[in-house]
C-alpha cells in the first residue's frame, strides 16, 4: 500500500475521527519520453518568456488569468490564502444521501480513509456501520491543493472510502445528444432484451489490458536487442454488413446460442415473435438499422 498522501480528521457532527488518506489506484500506463534521435538524448522543456525569449526561473514567474478581452490579471498567493476555504485538515460531512441517487458521472479519483489513531478505530467502525446499515453515503466539504472539494464518502470491504466528487455545474447536460424520436417494433425490443440476457455476464475485474501487455513485451524485447515479433493477423470478417436490424439482433442471438436453444449460463430465453410477410427476406427488403 503507497504512502498517506494527506492526514487530517473526518468531523462528524460533534464527533472527530482521524484518517490518513491513500491512495485507492494506481495507473499502470507506460510513459513515453521525448528524445533527439542523433543522439537519444532526452529532449527537455523550458518556461520562456514569449516577448523577449528569456528562459525564467520559478521565482520569476507568476500567476494570472486571461480575460475575455485579452487583459491578464494577476492573483497572488497572499489573495488566494484570504479566499475562504473549509478547514485546513478537515472532512466536513454535510449530510447523507441514498447510495443509489448520485449521478456516478459526479464521482471522481478513490482514496481510501486509514484511521489515524488508535482513538480513532471506535468512532471510524462507527460511521462505517451506519454508513453500511442506512446504504447511505457522506457528502463532504474539504480543502484539497488549495482549492474546495466536494467529496463522497463511502463504505468498501470495511473501509471508509473517499472520492472527489464533480460540482453539479460542472456535469454537462446530454440533451443535445438524444437521439430523435424512432418507432420501434415490439419484436425488436424482445429481440434486444433476449440478447441482453443471453449474453454471458462478466466481471470487470476479469479484464486485463491487452494492449499494454503486448507494449510491454515490444520494450522488453527491444531492450534485450532482440527482434520484435510481427503482430498477429486480423480474423477475417464474416458474413456481409447486415443493415436490417432485426436481422442483426437474430444473427447476434444465434451466435450467443440463444437464438438455437443451445444458451449457456442460466440465461432466460425469450420466444421471438414470427416475422410477419411484410418486410421479410422474402420480399427482399431491407429496413436501415439507423447505426
Amino acid at each position: 500500500m503507497p504512502r498517506p498522501v494527506w492526514s487530517g480528521a473526518i468531523t462528524f457532527g460533534l464527533v472527530t475521527i482521524a484518517v490518513k488518506v491513500v491512495p485507492a489506484t494506481e495507473g499502470h500506463g507506460i510513459a513515453f519520453h521525448q528524445y533527439h534521435r542523433t543522439d537519444m538524448a532526452r529532449v527537455r522543456v523550458k518556461k520562456v518568456c514569449s516577448i523577449d525569449g528569456e528562459t525564467l526561473s520559478a521565482d520569476q514567474i507568476g500567476r494570472g488569468f486571461e480575460t475575455p478581452d485579452g487583459d491578464t490579471v494577476e492573483i497572488t498567493d497572499d489573495e488566494l490564502d484570504a479566499l475562504p476555504l473549509p478547514a485546513a485538515k478537515a472532512i466536513e460531512i454535510a449530510g447523507f444521501v441514498p447510495a443509489a441517487s448520485v449521478d456516478p458521472l459526479r464521482i471522481g479519483e478513490g482514496y481510501y480513509l486509514e484511521s489515524g489513531a488508535e482513538t480513532a478505530a471506535k468512532p471510524y467502525v462507527l460511521l462505517r456501520r451506519a454508513l453500511e446499515r442506512t446504504a447511505k453515503v457522506a457528502v463532504a466539504r474539504f480543502a484539497w491543493h488549495g482549492r474546495e472539494r466536494l467529496g463522497l464518502l463511502r463504505v468498501k470491504d470495511d473501509v471508509l472510502v473517499l472520492h472527489a466528487m464533480k460540482w453539479p455545474d460542472e456535469i454537462r447536460s446530454p440533451k443535445e445528444l438524444v437521439p430523435d424520436e424512432v418507432p420501434l417494433d415490439e419484436r425488436e425490443v424482445a429481440a434486444a432484451v433476449s440478447l441482453v440476457e443471453a449474453m454471458p455476464a462478466t466481471d470487470p475485474s476479469s479484464f486485463t489490458d491487452a494492449y499494454r501487455e503486448a507494449l510491454e513485451r515490444v520494450i522488453t524485447a527491444k531492450a534485450d536487442g532482440a527482434e520484435t515479433a510481427a503482430p498477429p493477423e486480423r480474423e477475417p470478417e464474416t458474413g456481409a454488413e447486415v443493415l436490417d436490424l432485426m436481422s442483426a439482433l437474430e444473427q447476434s442471438l444465434e451466435r450467443t446460442g440463444a437464438g438455437t436453444g443451445g444458451s449457456e449460463g442460466g440465461a432466460t430465453v425469450h420466444e421471438l415473435p414470427r416475422r410477419s410477410g411484410r418486410g421479410s427476406r422474402g420480399t427482399g427488403k431491407r429496413r436501415a438499422s439507423g447505426s
